[in-house]
């Protein structure tokens, strides 16, 4: 098979590496893919939202099955498109995927579907935010309706804070049109869990637990960021809350989408965090989540292209996922200054050291080449993953293998893996 995989970060390198040892997949294209990524597939310089050029790589490529990994195509109705003209891709149609590129459409049919979530407002328009917020209490989360990169989500803890916050999406268009309007809901304490689930449509399977860590900061402090590592599986996430997951949050969602006529099909990510009342969704996302990919599928036994033609032909149950009992951490190496301002084109080293290591896998998230040597090209710049038999093992296995590649001005988090190893129960 010929298969396209649309993306250029470390999930998308994931993605490629996981299919790439598949029997079934004879050729791999990425578009626009990275330096790491060109070393399994051939990558096209294709924008993952120049639509009519995707689809002109499947016609010219004879692409037999596509994955799409980030979620601006998605919501921009890519799989509408390969449907139309016949070409089977793996992924939800763009009104579908409206759960992670609305979260008004997200916690409206939370509350359609009774799925456990946060007290929430929709506001739109910014008078009537700043009234709502002066009757609630502190701290409040302020939310971007759309798509945001994984930072239109802000924590305020006073009055000044909420109307900075209103001021930047709502009047200053800090997130563009994705701030039209907001969503101000309470504020839950716990730990938060990544679960993702694959759809058919009608059939779900539940992937194992991973834990990202989003703040820029040791002890999760600073900024907001896409993600600066993963680990999983998550030990304090039991077997008991992933059953009441599937069967509070994501049947009654697919099965309510199905009835509107926005049928789900692909991966189904539910941010949850974990509160003294039990789980409750945070957000919606439509695709597999980056780091939280380079975090699980190594772990992931079955095959992903058997696992992607199924949930496209709508005979998901036929499928049995199996998973290796092993930790899995994954360490993201970032630019130092992101996610502001940070130099780019810095040339990395020590990636040779661990190219014939089978428990250390270096996944790029903005590479490129340059002549003979591989470059920095954005904030977050690789995703070092080991995976051992306990948690300890794969975080150590990690370090090690973080401190052996070289580049100026590298910066990561020291602590990734350590609530896994320290959490007593919630």
């Amino acid at each position: 098979m010929n298969i396209l995989v649309i993306g250029s970060g470390g999930r998308e390198h994931t993605i490629v590496w996981k299919l790439a040892q598949s029997k079934s997949v004879k050729r791999i294209y990425c578009a626009p893919g990275n330096a790491g990524i060109a070393e399994l597939a051939e990558c096209l310089p294709v924008k993952t939202d120049d639509l009519e050029g995707l689809l002109e790589v499947a016609r010219a490529k004879k692409i037999d099955c596509t994955l799409v990994g980030p979620e601006l195509p998605l919501s921009l109705g890519i799989v509408d498109l390969f449907e139309q003209h016949h070409y089977p891709i793996f992924g939800p149609q763009r009104r579908a995927a409206e759960l992670e590129s609305s979260k008004v459409f997200a916690k409206q049919v939370m509350g359609e579907c009774d799925v456990p979530t946060a007290h929430f407002q929709v506001c739109e328009d910014y008078f009537k935010a700043l009234s709502y917020i002066k009757s609630q209490s502190f701290p409040l989360v302020i939310k971007a309706d759309g798509l945001a990169a994984g930072k239109g989500v802000i924590i305020v803890e006073n009055q000044k804070e909420a109307e900075d916050a209103l001021s930047q999406i709502m009047k200053e268009k800090r997130f563009g049109e994705a701030g039209r309007s907001v969503v101000v809901e309470e504020f839950l304490s716990g730990e938060e869990v990544s679960l993702l689930a694959i759809s058919d449509g009608q059939h779900i399977q539940s992937l194992i637990s991973s834990q990202d860590h989003k703040k820029i900061g040791d002890g999760d402090r600073g900024l907001n960021t896409g993600g600066m590592g993963a680990y999983s599986p998550v030990p304090f996430f039991s077997e008991e809350q992933q059953g009441f997951v599937l069967n509070r949050v994501f049947r009654p969602i697919i099965n309510y989408m199905e009835k509107e006529d926005r049928v789900f099909k692909g991966v189904l990510y539910a941010g949850l965090i974990l509160t003294s009342e039990g789980p409750k969704v945070l957000e919606f996302n439509a695709r597999f989540g980056d780091p939280e990919t380079q975090a699980m599928l190594p772990a992931l036994k079955t095959d992903l292209m058997e696992i992607a033609e199924a949930t496209i032909g709508g005979h998901l149950n036929k499928i049995k996922l199996s998973w290796h009992e092993q930790s899995t951490v994954c360490v993201v190496l970032s630019s130092q200054g992101y996610p502001g301002t940070y130099r780019q084109g810095e040339v990395i080293t020590g990636l040779d050291n661990l190219k014939d290591r089978d428990d250390v896998m270096v996944f790029h998230a903005s590479t490129e080449k340059a002549e003979k040597n591989i470059i920095s090209a954005g904030g977050r710049v690789l995703g070092v993953t080991a995976w051992s038999d306990s948690l300890q093992g794969a975080i150590d296995k990690a370090y090690q293998a973080a401190q052996t590649i070289k580049f100026a001005n590298k910066y990561y988090r020291k602590d990734i893996g350590q609530k896994g190893l320290s959490f007593t129960g919630i």
